[in-house]
């Protein structure tokens, strides 16, 4: 079996991966590869940054006008999974920054948006204790066709995951931080402390959870003990993804934290390595950090806070003479998002495009689509650095 890569803007990006701990895969030569057995069969997998409920958020209410712009994104991918970085518990008051929570009916219009697997931990977690994440369980208990992971029911209770049958496929989801802003409460927390021992056990434990559930996709969501805003990606981080994909077998890295969007790298699989798609940071999906737009001066650092990445990543599975699944990563498509102030104060979110500065310049808010412009050339200069490496 055969990888073939080409650029994703010319032509079909394709880069075959292995499912199976055992499998290798070679790197191309000319001819094509061997025409598969069984027919492939595709999902598509959506990743998305933090939401986030400041008070500018959840203040104006309204809250399915956030998403309406790019509801059709999301709700396309089979799955769209998203980092709620918040406790969610209605039995306790909405609070901003630094000790957030939020309410339900600010989640249920991102799940009526598209959103449907969540990672729930993050450094604001336990910001309310023992009782913001038991009211966090009781929400997502309570919602079908939905899943979550990242809070424990127990004390101490090994890391919690998800195994989610879609349209014929098993995908394996784990979300675990590396930080926490205080440890109140953080046995209940997937809470892996970053690098040492524990990081090393970590690896063998999600390399087992993978084999004791087969899985056709492994999805590991990491909350970065990183620093916020600043978008190089550390060399230890690099290391660290990567041996998730070698030594824990896992397909698809993606990590959160910054809330500004990083780099992705499609890493390509030999016979001696495994290959899959990390993805650094993809920033906001929804906050109130940038409150003071510098409309004269767009690459100011907290103006990235404005920023997301909307992932969608489409694979196929194949089965070769030999009786193994081949995973392939044929798409990916990223949609880059922003954060709008309308005149009326509400923050939404807009794909970032040209669509959205015509109807800014229209309405006469040409302010805004210059300064959208600009940003939505920033962004773009992530797809040129985010080639195969």
């Amino acid at each position: 079996m055969k990888v073939i890569f080409r650029t994703a803007l010319s032509s079909l990006l394709l880069l075959l991966i292995a499912c199976g701990s055992t499998h290798q895969v070679v790197i191309p030569e000319e001819s094509p590869p061997a025409e598969p057995e069984e027919k492939e069969s595709g999902i598509s997998l959506l990743f998305a940054g933090d939401i986030m409920a400041h008070s500018v958020n959840y203040n104006f209410g309204h809250f399915d006008a956030i998403w309406s712009d790019i509801s059709p994104v999301i709700s396309k991918a089979d799955l769209a999974f998203a980092n709620v970085e918040a406790p969610v518990s209605d039995n306790l008051p909405w609070s901003t920054y630094p000790q957030f929570n939020m309410h339900g009916s600010y989640i249920d219009a991102a799940i009526d948006a598209g959103f449907d697997v969540f990672s729930l931990a993050n450094n604001h977690s336990n910001d309310q204790s023992l009782a913001g994440m038991k009211g966090t369980l009781k929400y997502f208990k309570g919602k079908k066709h939905v899943w979550a992971c990242g809070l424990k029911e127990k004390a101490n209770a090994p890391l919690t995951f998800q195994l989610i049958e879609k349209n014929g496929w098993r995908i394996l989801f784990v979300a675990f931080t590396e930080i926490l802003n205080s440890q109140d409460s953080a046995a209940y927390v997937d809470y892996i402390p970053p690098k040492g021992k524990q990081h090393a056990a970590l690896l063998q434990d999600l390399r087992k959870l993978r084999e004791e559930h087969p899985c056709d996709v492994f999805v590991v969501s990491i909350h970065a003990n990183e620093p916020e805003y600043i978008r190089k990606v550390h060399d230890y981080q690099k290391e660290f993804y990567h041996a998730l994909l070698q030594e824990a077998h896992a397909d698809i890295v993606w990590s959160n934290h910054a809330h500004i969007v990083k780099e992705w790298e499609l890493v390509p699989a030999t016979e001696t390595k495994r290959g899959g798609l990390i993805m650094y940071a993809n920033g906001n999906t929804i906050s109130g950090q940038r409150t003071n737009p510098q409309f004269k001066a767009p690459e100011t650092e907290r103006d990235y806070t404005g920023d997301g990445l909307l992932m969608n990543v489409r694979l196929s599975r194949q089965t070769g003479g030999d009786g193994k699944t081949i995973l392939t990563i044929t798409d990916l498509e990223p949609h880059f998002i922003t954060t709008y102030i309308t005149p009326a104060w509400q923050f939404v979110v807009r794909l970032l495009d040209d669509d959205l500065s015509r109807s800014l310049r229209r309405a006469g808010l040409s302010v805004w689509a210059g300064y959208l412009e600009e940003r939505k050339q920033i962004m773009e200069k992530l797809k040129e650095k985010s080639t195969w490496q």
